[in-house]
């Protein structure tokens, strides 16, 4: 969601994650697995999987499952082959979307993702037809009492990041998605603490929703998405008040 509705979606998902702990697991294990295998199980040698594993901790993940998922990717351990892949599509009201998966089976997650479109009054759309409406960046939310401003801006400077916005929420840190991992690596050694941090479809331009029907049908899109195993994240553009 665009503005300050990504705080408020943090704080959704935080409610339902609590409550969904193995869906949470089964994300962070595909994640940790396409780390491993596209970078290596070393921590030093990989700092997308430092990154992953270090979210893994925040959320509490068994370190088994941990093991399991970096073995898996470095083909220790038989497992799926799994694949990343991004549907575009178009909501209720016209607004857009980008959907993240990683799946063992792109015919299946494809109907599913079509299904949810459909049953919402959306569709899907070519690939291109919706992606030029965001910037696809790194992105952090770090809540001002996890930060000093002075010291944020500090580490971002040093760190190679694009941009720093104030808001009454927090700060948002943005990056080339090449300089993630760096970044949050140097987050970390200053202590300072994200409150979400992903590599992310962020809105260029937003669509203003007013009804109230077609606020509840977003909604519910995004809440039929989110429970499918093989999508890994959302990202829409609309603007509506919580």
């Amino acid at each position: 969601m665009a503005g300050h509705n990504k705080w408020s979606k943090v704080k959704r998902l935080k409610a339902v994650t609590d409550s969904r702990k193995g869906k949470v697991f089964s994300r962070l294990s595909r994640d940790i697995t396409m780390a491993a295998k596209t970078g290596g199980g070393d921590f030093d040698g990989n700092a997308r999987l430092r990154t992953l594993v270090l979210k893994a901790r925040e959320a509490n993940m068994p370190a088994d499952n941990v093991d399991r998922a970096i073995k898996k990717g470095t083909g220790e351990l038989p497992g799926l082959v799994f694949e990343e892949t991004t549907y575009e599509g178009y909501g209720p009201g016209g607004v857009a979307f980008m959907v993240k998966c990683t799946t063992d089976n792109k015919t299946r997650t494809a109907k599913d993702v079509r299904a949810a479109f459909n049953q919402c009054d959306g569709n899907l759309a070519q690939p291109g037809a919706v992606a030029f409406q965001f910037l696809h960046a790194g992105q952090f939310l770090i809540a001002k009492e996890n930060a000093a401003e002075e010291k944020l801006m500090e580490v971002a400077l040093e760190s190679g990041a694009d941009d720093v916005i104030t808001t009454e929420h927090g700060y948002e840190l943005r990056c080339n998605i090449h300089a993630f991992d760096k970044i949050a690596h140097a987050l970390e050694r200053a202590g300072i603490k994200s409150v979400s941090s992903e590599i992310a479809y962020i809105p260029s331009s937003t669509v203003s929703v007013a009804s109230a029907d077609t606020a509840q049908a977003i909604v519910k899109l995004h809440e039929i998405l989110e429970e499918n195993d093989d999508v890994q994240a959302v990202f829409s553009n609309e603007e509506m008040d919580e």
